[in-house]
C-alpha cells in the first residue's frame, strides 16, 4: 500500500467517525425531548406558571418558565461536561486556561454560540414544547441544517454538492410541511387558543438557533479543539441565564431562585434534569465532533435524523395523541414533514467519501483540505 493509497484509507476512516459522531448526536437529542417535554407535567413548574401568569399574563408567564428549565437545562449540561473533561485528564483544562487566555479571539465564536443555542434556539425548542407538543418541537428545527450549510458556504467557504443541495430542497419542503399545515390546522381550531402561535416562533426561534450555531461553532472549532470550545459555549450560557437573565427576573419579582431550589430538590425533578444535562451535553459533544472532520452542512443534517427518531420515542413513551396531538390534519402534516426532512437528510448522507475529500475552497479558486 503506497502512501496515496493511506491517505485514502486514512480520509475514509475520519469520515467514517464523522458520519458516526453526527448519527450519535441526532439519537441523543432524539431522547432529550422526552425529559424535555416531561418536565412541563410537574406541580412545581405548574404552580410556577401560576404565578408568573399572576403577574405578567398566563403568555409571558409560560416564557418566563421556559427561561427557568432552559437555565436549568445549562446548569446540568455543564455539570456534565465538568465530569467529562475530567475522565479525559488535567490536559483538556489546560487547554480551557490558553483557549481563554491565549486566543482570545475564540472565545468571542463561544459567546455568539451560546446566544444563538442558548437564548435562542433551546429556548424556543423548550416553547414549542410547552406550547405545541414534544413532537412539533423536535420537528420543527429539521430546517437548521439549511441555515448552517448556507452560512458555511457564505461565511466559510464550505462547498455545496448537488446532492447537498437536492437534499436542502427536499428538508425545506419538509419544513413547509410541518409548519404550513400544523399552523394552518391549529389556526382553525377553535379549541386551540391563539397562544399556540408563540410554540410555532418558538420553532422557528430554534431552526434558526441552531442552524447559526453550527456555523459559528466551526469557526470556533479552527482555534480550539471541539472539547474544550464546547464547554467554553456552555460555560458562557450558564453566565449568561445564572449572571443575567435569572438575576434580572428576580428584580422583577419573579421567585426563580425558590422555584430553581424547589425543582433540584425534588427527585424525580432532579433526575429529569441530570437526563436533560446528559443527552443534551453528549449530544452537543458529538455535534461539535462532527463539524471539522465532514463539515457544518453534513453534520447537521446527519444530526437532523433527531427528527424522526424523535418522533417515534415521544410516541413510544407518551403515545400518539400526548406526543403529537390531536387532530388528523396536525398529526398528518408532522409525520410527514418529518419524513420528507429525514429523506432529505438521508440524500446528504448518501454522498461519496470522496466529495468530503476537501470541504473548503481558498480565495485563490484552490481548495483546502480539512486537517
Amino acid at each position: 500500500m503506497d502512501v496515496n493509497d493511506k491517505t485514502a484509507e486514512a480520509h475514509k476512516k475520519r469520515v467514517k467517525y464523522g458520519y458516526m459522531m453526527a448519527l450519535f448526536c441526532a439519537i441523543l437529542w432524539a431522547i432529550w425531548y422526552i425529559p424535555g417535554t416531561y418536565i412541563w407535567d410537574f406541580d412545581v413548574i405548574g404552580d410556577f406558571l401560576v404565578i408568573a401568569g399572576d403577574k405578567v399574563g398566563d403568555d409571558a408567564g409560560t416564557i418566563v418558565a421556559a427561561m427557568l428549565i432552559t437555565a436549568l437545562n445549562a446548569a446540568f449540561v455543564i455539570f456534565s461536561y465538568i465530569i467529562w473533561n475530567f475522565f479525559l485528564g488535567t490536559a483538556k483544562f489546560s487547554e480551557m486556561k490558553r483557549s481563554i487566555k491565549e486566543m482570545r479571539a475564540c472565545t468571542k465564536y463561544y459567546f455568539l454560540g451560546a446566544i444563538c443555542g442558548g437564548p435562542i434556539a433551546i429556548l424556543g425548542s423548550f416553547l414549542a414544547m410547552g406550547y405545541v407538543g414534544g413532537a412539533f418541537a423536535a420537528v420543527a428545527a429539521l430546517a437548521y441544517p439549511v441555515i448552517g450549510t448556507l452560512l458555511s458556504r457564505v461565511w466559510l467557504g464550505q462547498k455545496i454538492s448537488h446532492r447537498a443541495i437536492a437534499g436542502i430542497l427536499i428538508i425545506l419542503i419538509g419544513s413547509i410541511t410541518i409548519f404550513g399545515i400544523g399552523m394552518i390546522a391549529d389556526m382553525r381550531d377553535p379549541l386551540v387558543p391563539d397562544s399556540v402561535i408563540i410554540g410555532y416562533i418558538g420553532g422557528i426561534m430554534a431552526l434558526c438557533g441552531w442552524g447559526i450555531e453550527g456555523a459559528i461553532a466551526a469557526k470556533g472549532i479552527d482555534v480550539s479543539e471541539p472539547d474544550v470550545a464546547i464547554t467554553l459555549r456552555f460555560a458562557m450560557e450558564n453566565i449568561i441565564w445564572w449572571a443575567i437573565a435569572l438575576p434580572v427576573l428576580f428584580l422583577m419579582s419573579f421567585p426563580v431562585w425558590e422555584y430553581a431550589w424547589k425543582m433540584i430538590s425534588d427527585p424525580i425533578i432532579l433526575l429529569t434534569l441530570v437526563m436533560l444535562g446528559l443527552t443534551f451535553g453528549f449530544c452537543y459533544v458529538a455535534w461539535y465532533k462532527a463539524f471539522p472532520l465532514i463539515g457544518v452542512g453534513r453534520g447537521q443534517g446527519i444530526g437532523s435524523l433527531y427528527g424522526i427518531f424523535s418522533v417515534i420515542f415521544l410516541i413510544l413513551f407518551f403515545g400518539v395523541t400526548a406526543a403529537i396531538g390531536d387532530g388528523l390534519d396536525r398529526q398528518i402534516s408532522l409525520v410527514a414533514g418529518a419524513i420528507l426532512c429525514t429523506v432529505g437528510t438521508l440524500i446528504m448522507f448518501t454522498e461519496k467519501t470522496e466529495n468530503v475529500e476537501s470541504l473548503r475552497e481558498t480565495g485563490e479558486g484552490t481548495e483546502e483540505e480539512v486537517p
